[in-house]
């Protein structure tokens, strides 16, 4: 396995991550979307790249400027997941799409984790030259995503209206990039991005019809059908979509990471008629 760490530029803050190369020729690329507050060397975009590279797949997994919860960099500035708005996620998807353009790798795969599997129906959205898309438990998204997560006993719980009256106020008073500390997952957010998620997350089931490449739609039997919609997104796609519900498997896939290996791998063979490198 080669991998070369890259840094790509934005306006911002630049986007770290990992390009991937498989011995000889590459067959094409695969896009790597991480999950809300993690990053391209967690979860799925730590243990796919070896199983996609056997296919002879090209991968970049890389940080958006929302990674992780909190982190600075070269100054007392904070950055991260906290902080992370809706146009800057789009927008650093695209960076690493031209990215890898620039390397030979127009159309690649695209597949996205959680809140970037949302974001990958997004960007999938935008560019319909895409050959395939794999969801991992993606996330709905839409304009009552914080609501959803309440019911859930994510987030904020029913103190929706009283966290969004209180960001208001501190956006208002200029201080939008001031920590707000919540009662549930994410730990703590600022207060202009607390706002821009009520109000500007993509609507994953509203896009669904747009995409008209093969997907592949993964959730864990431990997951919510209402939070990550792997059958109305089937129903609703523009394009063939395959889904699959993994047993006894949280969010993370502790402890299956070698069957969602197995599940994307052949899904990807089967689907772009590729053929793996290695047994």
């Amino acid at each position: 396995m080669r991998a070369e760490l890259v840094s790509l530029p934005t306006l911002t803050i630049p986007l770290d991550g990992l390009y991937y190369e498989p011995e000889g020729r590459a067959a094409g690329a695969a896009l790597l979307f991480h999950g809300n507050t993690m990053n391209f060397y967690v979860g799925a975009l730590r243990f796919l790249p070896s199983a996609l590279l056997k296919l002879g797949l090209a991968c970049l997994g890389f940080n958006r400027r929302g990674h992780d919860i909190l982190s600075t960099r070269d100054s007392r500035v904070p950055e991260g997941g906290a902080c992370q708005l809706a146009r800057e996620d789009i927008e650093d998807n695209r960076t690493a799409a031209r990215w890898l353009s620039a390397r030979g790798f127009p159309a690649p795969v695209v597949i996205g984790h959680s809140n970037g599997g949302m974001l990958a129906v997004r960007h999938v959205a935008d560019h319909q030259h895409t050959p395939a898309l794999v969801l991992l438990s993606a996330h709905g998204g839409g304009k009552d995503i914080v609501q959803r997560g309440a019911r859930s006993g994510l987030m904020v719980g029913e103190r929706v209206e009283e966290f969004a009256a209180r960001a208001h106020d501190m956006v208002k008073a200029g201080r939008g990039r001031e920590l707000m500390l919540m009662p549930g997952w994410w730990y703590a957010i600022s207060a202009e991005s607390y706002l821009d998620r009520l109000t500007e997350t993509p609507d994953g089931l509203a896009l669904a019809p747009t995409i008209k490449c093969p997907t592949l739609y993964v959730r864990g039997d431990k997951e919510s059908r209402e939070n990550y919609p792997a059958e109305d997104f089937r129903t609703r796609a523009g394009g063939p979509c395959d889904v699959e519900i993994v047993p006894d498997c949280d969010h993370f896939y502790n402890g299956r990471e070698a069957e969602i290996q197995g599940i994307v791998s052949s899904w990807l063979s089967r689907t772009l008629h590729l053929e793996s490198t290695k047994p």
